[in-house]
């Protein structure tokens, strides 16, 4: 199977397609830093998302993909697109930059093929918001779109609550492998209780923060893998 994981500097998809045999690239403006250059692509995904595409990986070596990509998994910025975020909204509405990662979201999950997933965090995406900011988009893209699926860390081995919205289009949702506790908690003195790993996040320097914050869970990455992995190829 072709797969293309775009926006993944980490790898963790990535690999976990490579380990069941699949010909699977990340795509990402940073440098990997999962430790296989020769299936990284350091560079913009959209002009790879319909396929009959040519490039080279991070080890100089050139690649084609003739047809389209038999899998996109995504894990575009979510900056200005989560809620968690919406105290910055007003500036970014005005700069553009919301605009710009709705656009960026929706090329992708509009791309020509037939197994695609995008993975964020609760946003702007599934509501009513883009409706009321950005109509033209809303009617554009026909947004909003419903979440699929959303699930946790701790679903899949790993001890931390996370909530992951999953868009799906041609993929069955994933299936939970191991259920686990859900990791340690804070309470702030604000009274909201946040889990420990992500406010430790925090303590971070902010390019390392959004690292942490954004990494694919080891757990989810296997499913991924092994789940989606394992459907037919449609000729």
């Amino acid at each position: 199977m072709k797969v293309l994981v775009a926006c993944e500097e980490s790898q963790a998809v990535c690999k976990a397609f490579r380990e069941l045999g699949h010909e699977a690239y990340s795509c990402d403006i940073q440098e990997c830093s999962g430790g296989h250059p020769e299936w990284h692509i350091m560079g913009d995904c959209l002009p790879l998302l319909n396929g009959n595409c040519e490039f080279d990986t991070c080890d100089g070596k050139a690649h084609k993909i003739d047809g389209k990509w038999d899998m996109i998994l995504a894990f575009p910025p979510c900056t200005h697109l989560a809620v968690s975020g919406a105290a910055w909204f007003e500036k970014k509405r005005e700069d553009g930059r919301q605009r710009d990662g709705i656009e960026f979201f929706c090329k992708i999950f509009e791309a020509d093929c037939d197994k695609i997933a995008i993975e964020n965090p609760v946003g702007i995406i599934s509501g009513n918001y883009i409706k009321q900011w950005f109509p033209d988009l809303a009617e554009k893209y026909s947004l909003p779109w419903k979440v699929s699926q959303k699930i946790h860390p701790w679903q899949f081995g790993d001890s931390f609550e996370k909530t992951t919205c999953l868009w799906l289009k041609g993929l069955p949702g994933l299936a939970p492998t191991n259920i686990v506790d859900r990791g340690d908690f804070i309470t702030h003195k604000s009274g909201k209780v946040k889990p420990k790993w992500f406010a430790d996040a925090f303590k971070l320097p902010p390019e390392e923060r959004a690292k942490v914050r954004s990494k694919t869970f080891p757990g989810i990455a296997k499913a991924m893998g092994e789940q989606w992995g394992s459907l037919e190829v449609q000729e």
